[in-house]
């Protein structure tokens, strides 16, 4: 009976329906299998499946959005759970995401940090518009491993390069990793402004991450 509701659980991530891959949840938590083996055994390799499908060019970033989505809505009834029963995951890494200090552009940063969050790291997302002062701040505040710093104009990539500097000279660097992305950003503006690693989907910021944690 597990096994179906395990595949359930993948094809509504697959599907991108949040309505039902909540309402798994909620059967799984009913049925009495483990908040954790929910989401590992039934979410995740839904999430993975249209990860690889985007890498390959058989799914697309509205795919992707809706995939997102339906695992937020499943974690959200499986998180409170985990809390009341004092189950944690294993956690990768923390993160500290957001986009730069006047952009506002958030859509590939959220799907980055759902994406991020889904794949076991601790991640704590600071939104738009954010100083390079704060990213430090949080950083230094939460023990942080990575710094994401996502930036869709090409007016404020610069942005990002002053984010690196503002933790430098916090003595924060080379300690906490910065990882960048965003449309107009390529691997060779990473390489110029010192970034530790640049990906140009969610995907690869992942795997990204995942390989400068040591994981």
């Amino acid at each position: 009976m597990s096994q179906d509701l395990f595949e359930e659980m993948r094809r509504s991530i697959e599907d991108g329906d949040a309505g039902r891959a909540a309402a798994a949840a909620r059967r799984a938590l009913d049925e009495g299998i483990e908040p954790l083996e929910a989401i590992d055994a039934g979410f995740m390799p839904g999430l993975t499946f249209v990860g690889e499908q985007f890498s390959c060019g058989e799914m697309f970033l509205p795919d992707m959005m809706l995939a997102a989505r339906a695992v937020k809505a499943a974690f959200a009834i499986l998180e409170p759970e985990l809390a009341a029963r004092a189950m944690t995951r294993n956690v990768l890494g923390r993160v500290v995401i957001g986009t730069v200090k006047g952009d506002i552009h958030e859509i590939g940063k959220n799907l980055v940090a759902t994406m991020l969050g889904a794949a076991g790291f601790e991640v704590h997302d600071l939104g738009v518009d954010v100083a390079p002062e704060h990213f430090a701040e949080v950083a230094a505040e939460v023990g942080a491993d990575i710094v994401g710093v996502s930036a869709l104009l090409t007016t404020t990539m610069t942005g990002q390069r002053t984010v690196i500097a503002v933790l430098a000279e916090r003595g924060l660097r080379p300690g906490v990793k910065v990882i960048v992305g965003g449309a107009p950003v390529t691997r060779a503006w990473a390489d110029e402004i010192g970034a530790d690693g640049y990906s140009e989907d969610a995907i690869g910021a992942v795997a990204l991450a995942r390989s400068l944690v040591g994981a």
